[in-house]
């Protein structure tokens, strides 16, 4: 059962906060309020359907015909329907404030009842995978509804030879709720509990404020906050440690018994995507390294006139960026302007989460870090986070999470159990909203100073989603390689860390003390181990979709938009074939790459 409830994520390109008249979500498209008789009524309907479905088909999903499986899988998507909004309102009003006691209270005990709901329901997957492949391929021939899930039913029976007993995965599934997420809820609440006494500010900070500070135009600034951050996390280093070794040896215990072959196959198997095509990415990426980050970096040190960047120094501004602000209206502009240019359907789309109170931009105390879109269900609509503090980076974080929301409206269409895409699909329509962004406002530039600074921006960006996500993949391999063996000690994880952070920055950095921690905050490794690859492969995806569009490839909007329409219901094969791209090529990582090069050219041509 998936309960669909939305995880803050840090996206490469968050900065966080708030400015201008910034909108704050309505929540009342999912239900009234939390005490109504609304969310309540879902409730008892939720526990009644969930009883009804095992009792009409537990122990019975073999006898069943075409048209008996047809109605067993529709009821068991109307359930799902049920539960995932539930989670998602339970969710959404959680990270609006993650340190309010009621609703914290609030979604715990709605995570404890779907879950106890839901136990019934486990039956269904462990029995639908024992079915005989003919027989199901027979019943597929026969009825033409059916055979439209098929995909959701290949993705299930690719579990089967990780499937426990009926028993044991009916004890993970009730264990749930103290297991993982009980362990992501306290990362959740500490983080959004932290404060930093910033030196030269007159108060403490929350992490996004902190976080927001390195991308400030006075160095001392940027470093008493990168020193600030390191002071905290290094407070709560044996907090964090717990909770990462924890997890990870939950997890190594779940793939041992479920005989998974790697850490990451359980990741690559909910993607829908080969291991062999995520390493090619990864391999493709490292040896990058020197031509994209390295050689940037090193081009940033000379126009900063400094031998070595700090840590704090990264995602600066350049010496000669005018610092600016762009206030909610213009960013709204600036975003819906970039997608009518490619499409007028794609601003209207993304019209009704301005207008309508699916978007909540503000920075406020205890809200979750970070930005992401969360689908909710098929039957309402997305609601997008963000924190927006009204800086050049906050607006390609708006058109990020726009592509999103635009992404999952389109695939709603699918269906509750057809509609998810796998995470490396995911990420398409917001990297592309990112990237007709940059491209309008590089068209725009009036002056070669205005056009290195939105080169030079759109190049660290990219760096963030590409090698930074990368690195931070492989410092979850060798996280979860180094715990199998044994407990780690903080000095273990963040020697792991420094690691991975020397090799894809390169020589142009030295590294304060003290940013060996700065693991710690990242949420993705507690949330969704792994799921950080997602973003390279959407980056490197986007830029050789884009390289299509750009050459003039016939009615690529069409197909475009029939992407998107499509979204989990078919294979990534499938889906880039009529771009006449294969993310199987091992070839085809290099495009992405060499458009990022590219960039880098011309900013280093701008200082001939």
């Amino acid at each position: 059962m998936t309960l669909n409830l939305p995880k803050p994520v840090f996206d490469a390109n968050a900065s966080g906060g708030g400015f201008g008249d910034l909108p704050d979500w309505d929540l009342t498209d999912l239900y009234p309020s939390a005490d109504g008789p609304e969310f309540a009524a879902d409730m008892a309907e939720l526990e009644r359907a969930c009883a009804a479905f095992a009792a009409a088909y537990e122990g019975r999903l073999g006898r069943q015909d075409a048209a008996g499986l047809l109605a067993c899988v529709q009821e068991y998507e109307r359930i799902e329907v049920i539960a995932g909004r539930l989670m998602s309102y339970a969710g959404l009003r959680y990270y609006q404030n993650t340190i309010d006691p009621e609703r914290a209270q609030f979604m715990g005990n709605a995570q404890d009842k779907v879950t106890t709901a839901t136990t019934p329901l486990v039956f269904f997957s462990l029995e639908f995978n024992r079915l005989d492949e003919d027989h199901l391929a027979r019943l597929l021939a026969a009825n033409a509804d059916l055979a439209r899930y098929k995909p959701v039913f290949d993705r299930m029976r690719a579990m089967r030879p990780h499937q426990l007993s009926d028993e044991l995965e009916r004890f993970l599934h009730d264990e749930s709720v103290v297991g993982a997420s009980a362990w992501n809820k306290l990362f959740d609440e500490t983080m959004a509990g932290l404060m930093f006494a910033v030196e030269g500010e007159p108060e403490e900070l929350n992490l996004e404020a902190t976080l927001n500070l390195l991308t400030d135009p006075a160095r001392p600034r940027r470093e008493a906050a990168a020193k600030a951050l390191a002071g905290v996390f290094d407070k709560n280093i044996k907090l964090f440690t717990r909770i990462h070794n924890t997890l990870a040896k939950e997890k190594e215990i779940h793939d041992r018994w479920r005989k998974m072959p790697t850490p990451q196959h359980g990741r690559h198997l909910s993607n829908h995507v080969e291991p062999e095509v995520v390493e090619a990415l990864r391999n493709a990426v490292v040896a990058a390294y020197p031509k994209l980050s390295h050689r940037y970096y090193r081009l940033k040190a000379r126009w900063m006139g400094l031998d070595k960047l700090q840590v704090w120094d990264r995602n600066a501004p350049l010496p000669s960026e005018t610092p600016r602000l762009v206030d909610w209206p213009e960013a709204r502009r600036m975003v819906t302007d970039a997608y009518a240019a490619f499409d007028p359907r794609m601003a209207d789309l993304a019209a009704p989460f301005f207008d309508k109170g699916w978007i909540d931009a503000g920075v406020k105390p205890g809200k979750a870090p970070g930005a992401f879109a969360h689908p909710t269900v098929t039957t309402v609509h997305p609601y997008v986070m963000l924190n927006y503090l009204g800086k050049p980076r906050d607006v390609m974080t708006l058109a990020h999470e726009l592509g999103h929301g635009v992404h999952q409206v389109l695939a709603a269409g699918q269906g509750e159990l057809l509609s998810s895409t796998p995470l490396t699909l995911a990420e398409t329509a917001s990297v592309f909203g990112e990237m007709l962004t940059f491209r309008k406002l590089l068209d725009q530039a009036r002056t070669p100073a205005e056009r290195k600074t939105l080169l030079a921006g759109k190049v660290e960006d990219m760096i963030n989603t590409v090698v930074r996500q990368i690195a931070f993949y492989d410092f979850e391999c060798k996280l979860h390689a180094a715990r199998a063996e044994g407990e780690l000690t903080p000095e273990d994880i963040n020697a792991l860390w420094m690691s991975v952070q020397a090799q894809s920055l390169g020589d142009a950095f030295e590294f304060m003390d003290g940013y060996e921690t700065f693991w710690a905050y990242i949420p993705h490794f507690v949330h969704s181990p792994f799921y950080v690859y997602a973003y390279a492969f959407g980056d490197g995806l986007v830029n050789a979709l884009y390289a299509a569009y750009a050459g003039g490839l016939p009615d690529f909007q069409e197909k475009y938009f029939a992407m998107l329409q499509a979204g989990g219901s078919k294979h990534h094969k499938d889906l880039l074939a009529p771009f006449g791209l294969d993310a199987s090529d091992p070839k085809f990582w290099d495009k992405g790459l060499s458009m990022i090069a590219g960039f880098i050219d011309e900013l280093e041509a701008m200082e001939a």
